[in-house]
């Protein structure tokens, strides 16, 4: 049987959410990419233990990852239930619906129905009782913003989730439906968006400053811009990379776009004694405005490098212009 390392809390950052009282690691795991096929569910065990083993308490899916759509959330669950159960209390685990999931007119969006209905799916995947977090996975612009955060709210009322969260919402979004969830006096603690630095969104649409100012905390995916901002493509584009096997969410022409303004960046990251994904992850978290990362890891080593991260937040004035002057230089907003 697992025995966790003693040692787990040890080293690993706990921010609190805004005003509320859930802190996460600064470094959280997703399963989006490497908890369906082709990966063994041996890996995955290993890679789940591993980060639990350094701190990392929270776990975040969603009812589509896999592939085959559902597939993650019944490998998290089974390794939940025989490797980790005794651990629950000390784990966040969380959810979304808001993609498509099923066929027909009630297996996406933002529907009371779709998130009811796929919430207790989820549930019966993950064999838990409840999740930590449910969060609706994209605005729906044609179902009323009440409706959708009535779901929300039922859900906790139901005792199906802790608290509830937003992802992909700009900010005059978040601000309507915090309002909502405010009035219903539901816990809505968390947005969850794109943010990189490369991908600077959050900055412009009012995300950050609104969540900010409203006390709800932030949590950023794909911070390592889909693996360019790591090792992985300083030399070019390997036959092994996702690029080659999959292509679905990073383009040969980007990398090639971008290769440049990355070697100039690790060249930057190496001054600090960091690694090039490691000083992507510090710059996300950076201010403070963000309070964890969700990183994808096919490993145990590329985790235990993530993790050394949180090490090495803290920027100088110069750090941060010459990182502005790359990106600015290779035609990335700012």
């Amino acid at each position: 049987m697992y025995q966790a390392n003693a040692t787990r809390y040890f080293t690993m950052p706990y921010q609190r959410l805004g005003r509320s009282g859930l802190r996460l690691p600064a470094i959280s795991l997703g399963i989006w990419h490497n908890f369906g096929e082709p990966f063994t569910l041996e890996n995955m065990k290993k890679l789940l233990c591993a980060a639990f083993d350094v701190g990392i308490t929270h776990f975040d899916a969603a009812n589509n990852y896999g592939p085959p759509p559902g597939s993650a959330e019944t490998n998290l669950g089974y390794i939940l239930k025989h490797d980790l159960q005794s651990y629950r209390d000390e784990l966040i685990i969380s959810t979304k619906a808001g993609y498509d999931m099923w066929l027909g007119p009630y297996g996406s969006w933002g529907s009371r129905k779709y998130l009811l209905a796929s919430l207790d799916q989820s549930l019966k995947r993950l064999q838990l009782d409840y999740v930590d977090i449910f969060y609706h996975h994209r605005p729906d612009p044609e179902t009323c913003l009440e409706e959708t955060m009535g779901a929300l709210a039922s859900a906790v009322q139901q005792g199906k989730a802790l608290y509830v969260g937003l992802s992909n919402y700009n900010g005059e979004q978040l601000k309507q439906a915090a309002a909502i969830l405010d009035e219903m006096h539901v816990p809505f603690v968390i947005n969850q968006n794109r943010y990189s630095i490369f991908e600077r969104t959050i900055e412009h649409n009012g995300l950050k400053a609104t969540a900010t100012a409203l006390g709800r905390g932030i949590i950023a995916f794909s911070p390592l811009a889909q693996g360019l901002l790591s090792s992985r493509y300083l030399n070019g584009i390997g036959d092994d990379s996702r690029v080659r096997t999959d292509g679905r969410f990073l383009k040969a022409d980007t990398v090639e776009a971008r290769h440049s303004a990355i070697v100039k960046l690790n060249t930057i990251a190496q001054a600090r004694g960091q690694t090039l994904a490691q000083m992507a992850l510090s710059w996300v978290l950076r201010d403070g405005q963000v309070q964890s990362v969700l990183i994808g890891a096919s490993k145990v080593e590329q985790l235990q490098e993530n993790v050394a991260c949180t090490q090495q937040l803290t920027f100088s004035d110069k750090e941060l212009a010459s990182i502005d002057a790359v990106c600015k230089e290779a035609g990335i907003a700012i």
